[in-house]
Formats: C-alpha cells, sequence, structure tokens
C-alpha cells in the first residue's frame, strides 16, 4: 500500500467514525468494514515504524467514549476525530515529500525486510548498543544482497578466493567488476566499490552513535540501490 492509499483508508475511517456518531449509519451495519479498515491501517503504520493513534478497539468501545458525556453534541465528535487523526496523516505526508531516490523496494524480499528495518531502527535509537544494531542490521541487509545476485560460474574474485556464505563484499566486489567491466565504466565502478567499502568499514567498528551508524546505513542502502540498477530491477518497465 503506498502512502497515499494509506491516507485514503485513514481518512475513511476517520469518516466512519464521525457518521456513526452523527446520525449516520447504525453500528452493526457498518462494524465489520470498520474492523477490516483497522486491521489493514494497523499493519502498514506497523509497517512504517508508526502507532495507530485510535484507542477505540472497535465502535462499540467508539461509542462508550461519545456517550460518556464529554461530546455531548456533533461537532465535539467531529472535532475529536479530527484531531485523533489528523497529526498521523499530517506525519505520513511529511515522510511521503522527503522520499529519497529509488525509495520503493527491490522485490528481493530478504533485502528489502532488512532495509525497511534499517530505517526504523535508526530513527528510533538512542542508545549505544541501538545504533550497534543498526551496523549489524547493513551487515545481514549486503549478505542477503550478495547471495541473491552472486553466481560463482560468473563472478570470480579479483584475489582468487571463494567466498563464503556470508563474504559480502567479496561477493559483491566480484559482482561490480563484472557488470561494470571496462574503461567506458570505472567511475561508476569506483562508486559502487567505495561504497561497498564504506559499508563494510563501518560494519566492522562498533557504530556507537548516530553519525556512524546513518553513514554506514546510507553507504549499505546505495550499494543496494547500485546493484538493483545493474541488475535491472530499477528499470522503468519493471
Amino acid at each position: 500500500m503506498t502512502d497515499d492509499e494509506l491516507i485514503k483508508q485513514i481518512e475513511a475511517q476517520r469518516g466512519l467514525m464521525i457518521a456513526v456518531a452523527t446520525g449516520g449509519p447504525r453500528i452493526q451495519q457498518v462494524h465489520d468494514e470498520f474492523m477490516q479498515r483497522r486491521n489493514e491501517i494497523a499493519d502498514e503504520l506497523r509497517r512504517r515504524g508508526l502507532d495507530d493513534p485510535n484507542p477505540h478497539g472497535d465502535l462499540w468501545a467508539w461509542y462508550g467514549r461519545w456517550s460518556a458525556g464529554d461530546m455531548p453534541n456533533w461537532q465535539s465528535r467531529r472535532a475529536y476525530v479530527g484531531s485523533l487523526y489528523q497529526p498521523l496523516i499530517d506525519q505520513i505526508r511529511n515522510k511521503a515529500t522527503n522520499l529519497q531516490v529509488f525509495e520503493e523496494p527491490t522485490g528481493w524480499e530478504r533485502v528489502d525486510r532488512t532495509i525497511y528495518e534499517i530505517r526504523r531502527r535508526l530513527e528510533q535509537a538512542e542508545t549505544e548498543e541501538q545504533f550497534q544494531a543498526v551496523g549489524l542490521l547493513c551487515r545481514e541487509a549486503l549478505i542477503s544482497l550478495a547471495q541473491v545476485v552472486y553466481d560463482p560460474q560468473l563472478h570470480s574474485c579479483e584475489d582468487g578466493v571463494t567466498p563464503s556464505d556470508t563474504d559480502a563484499k567479496r561477493m559483491l566486489d566480484a559482482y561490480v567488476a563484472l557488470e561494470l567491466e571496462g574503461g567506458a565504466n570505472e567511475g561508476a565502478r569506483r562508486h559502487a566499490k567505495a561504497a561497498l567499502a564504506l559499508a563494510n568499514g563501518l560494519q566492522h567498528h562498533r557504530t556507537a552513535d548516530f553519525r556512524k551508524a546513518a553513514l554506514c546505513a546510507e553507504a549499505s542502502i546505495s550499494v543496494v540501490n547500485i546493484v538493483a540498477i545493474l541488475s535491472g530491477r530499477r528499470d522503468p518497465q519493471r
């Protein structure tokens, strides 16, 4: 679900809550619709590392809230539901305006899942251990990436060593060397290998503060996007 689609779902949920509290449909008629949408919204918010601001588990709980006495008229109920959801909608919209090139998933499920977790952990990290965890996730992302693109029959390592299943640097170096071979690709090859070297180096240090963890995340995501481009997964027809 895209951010725009999620916002539409949230707005529909907001509209339904207002409707049942202001003389609209009976709860029995729309309760299943509310619950299904609530679950879909919750899943999408969880995927983005966001909390659902609606404390009412179902429409009957919402009925109990608006009938408690402090929301005696329709306007007060509209205002309450609006204040409940508007900060979340604004937060999603603000994030959408800051999207980077190729923010969308690569299609490599495990890689995408780890990249999402890297972004979430970096945004929430506060302690030394939490910043270190970002570096560990970056390492896992590159290992998963290497495992899906490296072919030992095609990609030979420059030092002649056969890489292990977790030797992401050797596997990705070999992949880049073949996919960007030739003098015309020297600049792109250097950039790809420099990003990989930076990511690899930072992962093996104790990334104990925001700047080191952020550098590690940026370098690792850059490598993922470079390899996704080389593999054709960023081509427009896909």
